[in-house]
């Protein structure tokens, strides 16, 4: 999770949301990194955990992930949930949960839908202090003073 939090730094440094995410082979060796790059590509689907399930697919040559864990440092939204039911991945790690759009367990349960063909093994609360406050602190960044503070969670 440390490295995932190191990949959203990456994130926040180009006025991203810091989202960090890796994907990890069945022996434990990292096959690939992602963070946000919305914002730096312009792309809607650009999250940390879709550029990190491409990359890996990417360097597999194969789309399925059968067997690795994809560790996040926010819960999954409904879009990347899908992307991880439909990569089968077996595991999927996260730190922070996401309320209002988490698809892991707090809004929604994608991933462990039963309807669907694959379910990961959900992991949630790894180092969940540091990754909200990773993302209380990006979005206090860029509220301005005295302005009033939207209803977030972080």
């Amino acid at each position: 999770m440390r490295r995932a939090l190191d990949e959203a730094a990456r994130a926040a440094d180009g006025g991203d949301v810091p989202v960090g995410a890796l994907v990890l082979a069945p022996d434990g060796t990292l096959l690939s990194t992602g963070h946000n790059e919305r914002e730096a590509t312009g792309d809607p689907t650009a999250h940390a955990e879709v550029l990190a399930l491409r990359a890996a697919a990417a360097r597999l040559g194969a789309w399925r992930l059968t067997d690795c864990t994809l560790v996040v440092t926010l819960e999954p939204c409904t879009m990347c949930a899908g992307a991880l039911v439909q990569a089968r991945v077996d595991r999927v790690v996260y730190g922070a949960r996401d309320e209002k759009a988490g698809a892991a367990g707090s809004l929604w349960d994608v991933v462990r839908d039963r309807r669907l063909n694959h379910r990961p093994e959900v992991v949630e609360g790894v180092l969940a202090t540091e990754c909200a406050e990773q993302l209380r602190a990006f979005f206090a960044g860029r509220r301005s003073p005295g302005r009033p503070l939207p209803d977030t969670d972080f």
